[in-house]
């Protein structure tokens, strides 16, 4: 799920963000928990139950339902709010200095109490491990930590960030128990310690199980009394059939877009219901700006001409994903369809033979689209096949698609080997500068060569200052321009958050919104 980089998301890895849930009759069978349990099963998998390391979708679940946060993202919102922090606020107008001041009585969940010095230890600790495979790059601002009390928290900044409290309101700002943690090291043995709604109570390569914190203080209201994660390690078929089965309660992140279609459309699935969310999970094809061929804007701006979203959607996702026609995706703020009033929504040879003319180019285009099986979903492949096969009827290219391993992929593209190639990106917090600064800041991780000043040098660094994320509106709306100007990548599709679920199972609204937080704590039953 992560893109190996110095400034990484949560990239997709397998499949789209999809939750199912049957009826929960079959949880004695698994767990031999009451009535009131859940039994999640996950095709990804737990890299790591401490947040100083894992950096994945998986371990992520595991972190926002043990851990809290200073701040936290509320239901259906995206600007954080006080969890364990009574308030918090910058010193000054530069959003270089933070301050945060702790809530009374918080206790982990063996009972120790929660005070600053916990939390300092915990930045201190991920930033001072710094596990490539962890989120330390996410807190790499953060110069030094200020504890004068208890309950008070000073963060001195290295330079200005605005999205600062975004950041520790994700996984990445876990509190653990300085007391259970060592400093320098991570742990291995399984366990996790921390002060969220849930207390982890064992974990094994089968299977993790949760029961509520009874020592939790937090904004958080328990409809269930605990939840096991069951690991499919990838197995798609099976986690599909016991969904449907009922021998498990919830299947998350795994159905394929035929399986969440077939459980939709067809009437012998009528004891389950669908609720689809909003997602924040995006797909582009990028383009390698040193390339002999992608270099050529008149290339690119054919193939943006071509592109053909509406159809990839219904044959291809079948209706899982949304068009998608901006680096930024709908629903966060900030959000402008660049790419639509540059290119259009339907596709148009002639203004793509025009490109290319402009270009000097009078003959057949050639050009291999790269991709990898199933890093960014199991439709992956047939995703970059269409495209070639959209390309190729327009009479204007002659291309083919490629697949290979992820481990060479990445090695390849980083070797500048690929003239176009497939990524895709799932935020660690819903900010647009979290969709920006990652491809076109001073570290770009897309590997394809390209850089735009005024994007890196001035709009990036002054949105970074705005405090009000809605003055930034500007500065994001002026990038996307740029970027639909110079087709450094060109946006597919967002993809949509989906429960497949018993009717008796309720609160699924609010485990899939735009914040990508799952929340176990809202799931119930009738």
């Amino acid at each position: 799920m992560k893109i190996h980089s110095n400034w990484t998301a949560l990239p997709v890895a397998m499949g789209f963000g999809v939750l199912s849930l049957a009826g929960c009759s079959a949880n004695s069978s698994i767990i031999g928990l009451d009535s009131n349990s859940v039994v999640i099963g996950i095709s990804d998998e737990v890299l790591s139950t401490d947040p100083a390391s894992g950096y994945d979708p998986g371990s992520w679940l595991l972190f926002n339902n043990v851990f809290q946060t200073l701040l936290s993202f509320p239901n259906g919102g995206t600007e954080p709010q006080p969890e364990i922090a009574q308030e918090c606020h910058f010193v000054d107008n530069r959003a270089s200095v933070y301050q945060c001041h702790l809530k009374e009585g918080l206790k982990f969940s063996n009972g120790n109490s929660l005070t600053s010095e916990d939390v300092k230890f915990s930045f201190e600790r991920t930033l001072r491990i710094s596990d490539p495979a962890g989120p330390a790059v996410m807190l790499s601002k953060i110069s030094s930590i200020r504890t004068p009390d208890e309950k008070t928290v000073t963060f001195r900044l290295s330079s200005s960030d605005a999205t600062f409290p975004s950041k520790i309101a994700s996984a990445a700002g876990s509190i653990v128990d300085h007391r259970e943690y060592s400093a320098n090291t991570l742990r291995k043995d399984g366990h996790a310690m921390g002060s969220g709604p849930y207390v982890l109570e064992s974990f094994s390569s089968e299977s993790a199980t949760f029961h509520v914190n009874q020592n939790y203080s937090g904004t958080a209201k328990m409809h269930n009394s605990g939840v096991t994660l069951k690991f499919f390690h990838g197995d798609q078929k099976s986690l599909k059939d016991e969904t449907l089965s009922k021998e498990i309660d919830i299947a998350y992140r795994g159905l394929t877009a035929s399986d969440i279609s077939d459980i939709r459309e067809k009437k012998r699935y009528e004891d389950f219901k669908v609720a689809e969310g909003a997602g924040s999970e995006v797909n582009h094809l990028v383009f390698n700006m040193d390339d002999p061929v992608t270099g050529r804007i008149g290339i690119r701006k054919a193939i943006a001409y071509l592109l053909d979203r509406n159809a990839l959607i219904d044959h291809v996702f079948e209706e899982t994903a949304t068009p998608l026609y901006s680096i930024v995706p709908a629903g966060i703020t900030g959000h402008r369809s660049a790419f639509f009033h540059a290119y259009g929504p339907n596709p148009s040879e002639r203004k793509a033979k025009e490109a290319l003319t402009d270009e000097g180019i009078t003959g057949k285009v050639r050009l291999t689209l790269w991709s990898t099986p199933s890093r960014y979903g199991p439709s992956t492949d047939a995703e970059l096949q269409a495209i070639a096969d959209q390309l190729n009827e327009s009479g204007l290219f002659e291309a083919d698609m490629k697949s290979v391993p992820f481990d060479r992929y990445e090695r390849d593209i980083a070797a500048g080997r690929y003239g176009v190639y497939v990524k895709g990106w799932v935020p660690d917090y819903p900010d647009a500068e979290n969709f920006v600064a990652p491809f076109f800041g001073k570290e770009n991780v897309l590997h394809n060569g390209y850089t735009n000043e005024t994007i890196s040098d001035s709009l990036l660094p002054s949105s970074a200052t705005t405090r009000d994320r809605s003055d930034a509106i500007t500065a994001f709306a002026e990038i996307q321009e740029i970027v639909a100007r110079d087709v450094p990548l060109l946006p597919i599709w967002q993809g949509k958050q989906y429960a497949v679920a018993h009717r008796d199972i309720n609160g699924l609204q609010y485990c899939v919104d735009a914040s990508t937080v799952f929340r176990f704590w809202e799931i119930g039953i009738d």
